[in-house]
């Protein structure tokens, strides 16, 4: 189907009567809309709790541990060579 081809046939469907929407499909889109708003401003909000608490408990963990400190020697000295 070439150009004219297709705007022939997108003038021929313009041209027809528009489609009859159901008289509750707005007022569903509507409601689903919102659900699914609420929904994904729900998790956005718990992913980032959950970043916090991971944040906070690394560092509480690395405070802790102080895992860029050398670990103690567990070899006893050597003395008399």
């Amino acid at each position: 189907m070439n150009r004219a081809e297709r705007a022939a046939a997108v003038r021929r469907l313009m041209e027809h009567t528009p489609v009859v929407v159901p008289p509750g499909l707005y007022a569903e889109a509507m409601r689903r809309g919102g659900r699914a708003l609420r929904w994904g401003r729900r998790a956005r909000r718990v992913l980032g709790l959950l970043l916090c608490a991971a944040v906070v408990a690394f560092v509480v963990w690395a405070a802790r541990t102080q895992p860029w400190v050398e670990p103690p020697s567990t070899t006893p000295p050597v003395n008399g060579w």
